[in-house]
């Protein structure tokens, strides 16, 4: 069985933290659980760093600290 891209490995990430947004903060291992659990075997835990690593680098998602690290979409433009 092949490995997932991280690209797509990210894609998915990120339409997970938007399915939750406003409902459910995320923690990164979380994330990557939902990904292992998704992806089986083809995905591994070093593969789930590396995408929230593109994730929060490109600006499409933040680490937001609230008692925890969380990872969210960016707020806004406008908001606080």
């Amino acid at each position: 069985m092949s490995e997932i891209s991280i690209e797509a490995l990210a894609d998915d990430m990120y339409n997970l933290v938007a399915e939750y947004a406003g409902k459910k903060n995320l923690k990164p291992g979380d994330l990557t659980k939902a990904m292992i659990e998704k992806h089986g075997p083809a995905c591994t835990k070093d593969a789930c760093k590396q995408a929230i690593r593109i994730l929060v680098e490109s600006g499409r998602c933040v680490y937001s600290y609230l008692g925890g690290s969380y990872i969210q979409l960016p707020p806004k433009e406008g908001t606080v």
